[in-house]
Formats: C-alpha cells, sequence, structure tokens
C-alpha cells in the first residue's frame, strides 16, 4: 500500500474500525520511525505545543495514558513532513494559527496558555463548526471543501489514528487486538460449518 493510497483511505475512514489491516500496520510503522529524542521537522515548537495540547484533550489521560504519552504529537509532525502534500499541510498549518487567534480573540492569550476549560470551548467550537458543514443540504456542501480539508477533522483523526496506532494505545487500549477490517454479520450456517 503506497502512502498517498493510506492517507486516502485514512481521510474516508469516519472512524478506526474502517482501517484495513495494512493501513493499520503502516501507521504503527510510523511509530516505529520515531526517533527516541523528539526531532521536530514541520512543527516548531509553539506549534508543537498547541498540537500536543488538542491531542491530549482529545484522548486524555485516564486510568490509561494519553495522547501526548503516545507521542501523538510527534506521529502527527512526521505524517505532516512525509506524507502530506503541500496543501493539506497548509491547511494543517492554517488550522493552527486560526486556533490561536481564536484563543487570542475570546480570551486574550495563546492557546496553550489557556485553562482547560477555555481550551475545550475552542475545540467544541471547531467541532460545532464541522458539524454544520456535515448537515448542510448537498448542493450547497458540493461547494465547500470535503472534511477531510478542514483542520479540526484532520488533527481528530490523526490524533485518533496515531494514539490507537501506537504502542500505549494498541497495547493499552486496544489490548492488542488488531481491529477486524470487515464482520460478515449474514453467513448462512451451511457455509460456516463447511469450512
Amino acid at each position: 500500500m503506497q502512502r498517498r493510497e493510506a492517507l486516502r483511505l485514512l481521510a474516508s475512514a469516519a472512524a478506526l474500525p474502517l482501517l484495513s489491516r495494512e493501513a493499520f500496520s503502516m501507521f504503527r510503522a510510523v511509530h516505529e520511525q520515531l526517533p527516541e529524542q523528539s526531532v521536530l521537522k514541520s512543527l516548531d515548537l509553539h506549534q508543537n505545543a498547541t498540537v500536543t495540547t488538542i491531542s491530549e484533550l482529545i484522548i486524555p489521560q485516564t486510568d490509561t495514558p494519553g495522547a501526548k504519552a503516545a507521542r501523538v504529537n510527534e506521529f502527527i509532525d512526521l505524517i505532516l513532513t512525509e506524507w502530506y502534500d503541500e496543501e493539506e499541510k497548509s491547511i494543517f498549518m492554517t488550522g493552527l494559527t486560526d486556533v490561536d487567534m481564536r484563543a487570542r480573540d475570546l480570551f486574550g492569550k495563546e492557546f496553550v496558555e489557556c485553562e482547560a476549560k477555555p481550551q475545550i470551548e475552542i475545540l467544541q467550537a471547531l467541532d460545532d463548526e464541522l458539524a454544520a458543514t456535515r448537515a448542510e443540504p448537498e448542493p450547497r456542501r458540493r461547494r465547500r471543501r470535503p472534511p477531510e480539508h478542514n483542520f479540526f477533522f484532520m488533527i481528530k483523526q490523526l490524533t485518533l489514528v496515531g494514539y490507537y496506532t501506537s504502542q500505549i494505545g494498541f497495547e493499552q487500549e486496544l489490548h492488542g487486538e488488531i481491529i477486524p477490517s470487515h464482520h460478515a454479520a449474514c453467513v448462512p450456517l451451511e457455509e460456516e460449518a463447511a469450512k
């Protein structure tokens, strides 16, 4: 499977269970490429802090480690660097800038400097905007960019895939069980018994 094909599949998948085993393995391999010491290639330190904060708000630490411990920010940086084309990378970076702009407009400081409640308020607004575009009538929706070209869609998706394909997410959340790529709900008993 080529990287572009995996990204297309990722963009079309509404949730992690839709990833094929091959794509799941490919994204697991991305984690193996991460150096022991963080080396950012696309994100600067401030952008990295913003990505880390957003991903940790999406998958916080509970009784299991969160997105920060799973190094989701580094996974996202590597995807931005080696997998995204310039347009996708630009959408993502512009979205990060927009998050800070919203924080400054609403709370007078950068997103990472805000407390959790205002941060969640900003993310909820982004999620509501994404949901509103999906609820639009079809003709109007066709004139807009598809959801996969929306910053919040991108970061949520990368956070989920980055977390659940990491060692922490895979072993502690999924308990080492690979997500099935399909489910045959209606199989005649005779066929199953013959196998």
